[in-house]
């Protein structure tokens, strides 16, 4: 019995591409009480193994976080099943505003401790006690009160390529760094405010809102379904814009345009630019912006450094990775002192 995926993403992007077969990229997700996280993780991973779903799915006691892909003729298939499990019956799928072949490329269900990482140990919050949804015209009344305070609950790498007017954009690495720098900011206006949140497809800013209730602010409201379904809204009802830029995605196309401006820099000359990608040196990986010049003339690294590494051969740079660990902190999201420009700032 296959639990694991076998494939490297390399042979699966060979397979995609001869099968040729059109696939939906999708998310949901859904706070609720799993008691057997691993069981439940095990049955998904059997069963959308074969439907040939590909993606990156978390597991947890407080409920399941997925972003995946599916290919377009099992989607029925896909949604049945999920219909199965009673606290996902009928859950709001965010169909992806652009679609790619090879959005995902392998199939990760993983059990982890939370599907969204909060740094709390408070056993009386309550995640499940969430704050007001509001749709895209109920957002876009709450965004126009003066006596709304609307926060942006994504990273700085997020919001720098795309963010809603006016909204206030914390200078954060993680969620878990957002949520006691805004309960500090917002403490004295905690009873008198609106606090109107967002994020990429509303996960995020849900568990915000419960952990906001919880610290005592009375006015909670989150964008329903995030800036995908926002913009899905926006376009089928005909609704004001008010997001500006890119929304940045978790998978391998790292964004989808939602309008034309562009509001970010490249990091390296300045330029106007919202492509974000990947040090081409392995051992770097550095996420940055970069444009097309500058793509050109550094190969697609992030500094003169990277760029003489990715000159050795394979061997060579395996060598030089030997006894290093790929941990989440040398993948530093934009903040290396090697980027010229981001640093000017």
């Amino acid at each position: 019995m296959q639990l694991y995926n076998k494939l490297s993403a390399k042979e699966r992007a060979v397979m995609l591409e001869e099968a040729g077969t059109e696939r939906l990229t999708l998310s949901f997700y859904q706070y609720a009480h799993i008691g057997n996280p691993q069981l439940f993780r095990d049955h998904l991973f059997l069963t959308w193994n074969a439907l040939e779903v590909l993606g990156r799915i978390y597991v947890a006691h407080e409920g399941i976080n997925a972003q995946l892909s599916v290919p377009a003729p099992r989607f029925e298939e896909f949604k049945a099943h999920l219909d199965e499990v009673i606290f996902l019956k009928d859950i709001r799928l965010n169909i992806a505003i652009e679609q790619d072949l090879k959005s995902f490329l392998k199939l990760k269900v993983k059990v982890r401790d939370k599907i969204v990482a909060d740094g709390l140990n408070d056993d009386t919050f309550d995640v499940t006690q969430k704050g007001q949804h509001l749709n895209a015209a109920g957002f876009n009344d709450m965004l126009a009160d003066p006596n709304t305070i609307c926060v942006d609950m994504r990273n700085h790498y997020e919001s720098e390529i795309g963010h809603f007017k006016g909204a206030v954009t914390p200078d954060v690495d993680t969620f878990r760094d957002s949520l006691p720098i805004i309960e500090e900011d917002l403490e004295a206006q905690k009873e008198e405010k609106n606090l109107l949140m967002y994020c990429t497809g509303g996960i995020r800013c849900e568990k915000a809102s419960a952990y906001f209730k919880h610290k005592g602010f009375k006015n909670v409201y989150q964008l329903e379904g995030g800036i995908i379904e926002y913009t899905r809204q926006v376009k089928d009802q005909d609704l004001e814009n008010k997001f500006v830029g890119k929304n940045f995605v978790f998978d391998e196309r790292r964004g989808e345009r939602i309008t034309d401006d562009v509001v970010a820099h490249c990091h390296q000359c300045g330029t106007s630019c919202d492509s974000h990608v990947n040090c081409a040196n392995e051992a770097c990986h550095l996420l940055f912006i970069q444009c097309e010049s500058c793509k050109e003339q550094m190969q697609n690294c992030c500094s003169d450094a990277c760029k003489e590494i990715i000159q050795l051969s394979f061997e060579e740079q395996k060598n030089l990775r030997k006894g290093t660990h790929n941990s989440n902190k040398i993948f530093k999201k934009g903040r290396s002192e090697v980027l010229k420009f981001k640093n000017q700032k």
